[in-house]
């Protein structure tokens, strides 16, 4: 049991992949901000034309399927790097991964 903990904790992956969950974790931060801004540019187009904005929303799409990519790897839904290590638009294209406890 210990020499799987000292395995694990040795590898390199591991560790260049918590790297990269934090520097995603301080990115998705900034993108919720960003769409909180798209929420109120969206609310003031509204009110002043009575309509949605369509750049606006495409914006907004955008940035919540680009949010959704970020939480995908976050949660270990996918090991594909979002954006910009990958496609803009990859997370249509994400699959799930295998159960990793059959391997066992």
């Amino acid at each position: 049991m210990d020499e799987q903990i000292n395995y694990n904790l040795k590898q390199l992956s591991t560790w260049k992949r918590i790297f990269f969950m934090l520097v995603f974790a301080a990115i998705g931060s900034l993108v919720r901000m960003m769409i909180w801004a798209v929420i109120i540019l969206q609310v003031g187009s509204t009110l002043l034309t009575g309509k949605a904005n369509p750049n606006i929303l495409n914006f907004g799409r955008s940035l919540s399927v680009y949010t959704y990519n970020i939480l995908l790897f976050l949660t270990f839904n996918t090991e594909t790097l979002p954006f910009p290590f990958s496609a803009w638009d990859l997370t249509a294209q994400l699959q799930q991964p295998e159960n990793k406890s059959k391997e066992s």
